[in-house]
């Protein structure tokens, strides 16, 4: 049966025992002046309340059925709270105002005939039109005229207040943003209106008398710098972000490795560069080409065993049953060996040599499809899991490189430290710099497996120690979802040992690459020092990868270890850049000619695996997870 309540108004309450019981009296007193008997109903949403604010709401509930009490064991924040009751509240219009009433209940029906009589589908109160009465003190009013003049700059918005909490919706245009609305707390007000806006909602605000009552719970240096990062995650979902397409992004990308390009040869002549390239001994170059091709086999075996400890439910099978990848595999008459997988890994990267935006990643998701019935959520799964150890990887050997001489061999690092710097005061400070980041990486990745190794939180306990709000959460979340990734090999030790040392392995191999190349440019460094500088910037040319800038990293790769191998090495810059060129192409022809090779085994098409993988991403994003 429908239910007869009409209007449903949430009162968000985080420690209010001193005020809740006097505003839902007079909310209901008001209500029931313009609207029928049994239309509406007062829901107090207690947001993980620490003092006497539940016993009083549920007192208050048992009092009188109009009045219910919804209560939530954790802090939600403050957007969270009014969302949470909202999806429980029975009327199609649906309002909201702060506790303490500084907005003057004489407007109440006002805002809900907003609603209900005018066919407004968001209705706010304002306390910056020209008719409003809002007595602001200063240390208010003036953070809040900058916010406001804020987003109606930066978000597009046509509204003068923003965060005034004097709020009604309809129920329908509530269902509809519920989901696109991200924030949990404070700037929860502000993202409603504008993304009402942006999707053409009928949106209007009305002047209001406002007086404030007793101190504010915004903390004017917390919050504001919290909302102002939202206003520009904001900015960049709906401006930015829909107008970032493959195409645009490659074309930005090309340019910009060309502008860096052409700056380069304002400082650098390339016949010079040509002319080391040229002096540089090819068979020790033949020869860096073999010691990384002997890293190939070992990327194989680490797919492989990151594969065996994933686990996902088969899509021929009930949804119940949990079965390891290798499982389904074998009942399909197929074998996860070692030559196919590392095949695999050759066509997918030579895919992001060939197109940009690393498309190339979703190629193995296809392959690990088409020929061995693997689901694609695994496939993208087993890859991002793959991206995560290499990241760890990355950062964390080159931290323990300095770190591990400063506390093996001091003496040796004050030697390298001269050697390094050569007198130099830039040298030096980048020799300090590469040192804390070292110092730092190692520490990052420590909290990071120790995070993915046990159930203790140490990210969340980190972050939440300088605040405990909902922004704090939010980051702690996205660092938490990157700690998930870890986590799918982490519960099985065996598994994240043998993973953890391929990873190693791997990119060891990688920078032993770059040693071989360094000495077939004949430069006078010592082993030790060349070791150190070839794990900082191949591990920082890698990491410039990341970003998907160019097909495969070309210019990104080279620039970033040039600028590492000048900043630590008296080396010209004509020879570490000949040196980057080297090392960089030999590693992608190794790629490409081991993706040949796998193509023509494989019987795999490069441009029928991007757009089959493309689709199925977009498609895969929309899945909930599994656990």
């Amino acid at each position: 049966m429908a239910s007869a309540v009409a209007v449903s108004v949430v009162l968000p309450a985080f420690n209010e025992e001193g005020t809740i019981e006097r505003t839902v009296t007079e909310t209901l007193d008001r209500l029931g002046e313009f609207l029928p008997a049994g239309s509406f109903e007062v829901i107090v949403a207690e947001d993980g309340c620490d003092d006497r604010t539940p016993e009083i709401a549920s007192r208050l509930a048992e009092e009188d059925d109009r009045v219910r009490h919804i209560h939530s064991d954790e802090r939600l924040g403050r957007g969270g709270a009014l969302e949470y009751a909202f999806h429980r509240a029975r009327g199609d219009t649906l309002v909201y105002f702060d506790t303490d009433l500084a907005t003057d209940m004489a407007h109440l029906e006002e805002l809900v005939d907003c609603i209900r009589t005018d066919g407004y589908d968001v209705a706010t109160g304002s306390r910056w039109l020209p008719d409003s009465d809002a007595d602001r003190p200063k240390k208010r009013g003036i953070p809040s005229l900058g916010y406001n003049t804020l987003v109606r700059f930066v978000l597009r918005s046509e509204l003068q207040d923003h965060q005034c909490g004097f709020k009604a919706i309809d129920r329908d245009a509530f269902e509809t943003l519920a989901d696109e609305v991200e924030d949990d707390h404070w700037f929860w007000d502000t993202e409603l209106l504008v993304r009402a806006q942006r999707r053409g909602f009928d949106v209007t605000e009305f002047p209001v008398s406002w007086t404030p009552k007793g101190d504010s719970k915004v903390d004017l240096v917390r919050d504001v710098f919290g909302m102002g990062s939202q206003i520009l995650r904001t900015f960049w979902q709906l401006s930015v972000s829909p107008k970032i397409t493959r195409t645009r992004s490659m074309a930005a990308g090309t340019v910009l490795v060309l502008v860096a390009l052409a700056l380069m040869t304002l400082y650098l002549d390339p016949s010079t560069v040509l002319e080391e390239m040229r002096g540089a001994d090819p068979l020790l170059v033949a020869l860096s080409g073999l010691v990384y091709l002997i890293s190939w086999p070992l990327r194989g075996y680490r797919y492989r065993d990151i594969l065996d400890e994933l686990g996902f439910t088969s899509e021929r099978t009930v949804p119940t049953e949990r079965r390891t990848i290798n499982s389904i595999l074998d009942e399909l008459g197929f074998t996860s060996d070692v030559g196919f997988l590392t095949g695999t890994i050759f066509i997918s990267q030579t895919g992001n040599l060939v197109f940009p935006a690393r498309l190339g990643d979703g190629i193995r998701a296809y392959v690990m499809k088409a020929r061995r019935s693997v689901p694609y959520p695994s496939g993208f799964a087993s890859l991002a899991v793959e991206r995560v150890f290499d990241l760890l990887t990355i950062a964390g050997l080159a931290g323990v490189v300095l770190v591990g001489l400063a506390v093996g061999d001091p003496a040796r690092l004050a030697g390298l430290s001269a050697e390094l710097t050569n007198g130099r005061e830039s040298g030096r400070i980048g020799l300090i710099v590469a040192a804390g980041v070292g110092v730092a990486a190692v520490g990052v990745t420590v909290l990071i497996v120790l995070t993915a190794r046990s159930e203790r939180n140490y990210v969340r306990e980190v972050v939440t120690r300088f605040s405990d709000d909902a922004y704090a959460n939010y980051v702690a979340g996205v660092v938490g979802s990157f700690v998930g990734d870890v986590q799918r090999i982490a519960s099985n030790s065996r598994a994240f040992l043998q993973v953890a040392a391929s990873s190693a392995l791997i990119w060891t191999i990688d920078v032993l690459t770059a040693i071989v190349v360094f000495a077939a440019f004949d430069v006078s460094l010592s082993l030790v020092t060349l070791g150190v500088v070839c794990f900082f910037a191949v591990s920082v040319g890698n990491l410039a990868k990341v970003l998907p800038l160019s097909p495969g990293g070309v210019g990104l790769y080279e620039g970033a270890f040039t600028l590492i191998v000048v900043g630590l090495t008296p080396l010209a810059a004509s020879v570490a850049l000949g040196v980057a060129i080297v090392d960089h192409a030999v590693k992608n022809v190794v790629t490409v000619a081991g993706g040949l090779v796998s193509m023509a085994w494989l019987n795999v098409s490069l441009t029928t695996a991007v757009e089959e993988s493309a689709d199925a991403e977009e498609s895969v994003e929309t899945v909930p997870s599994q656990d």
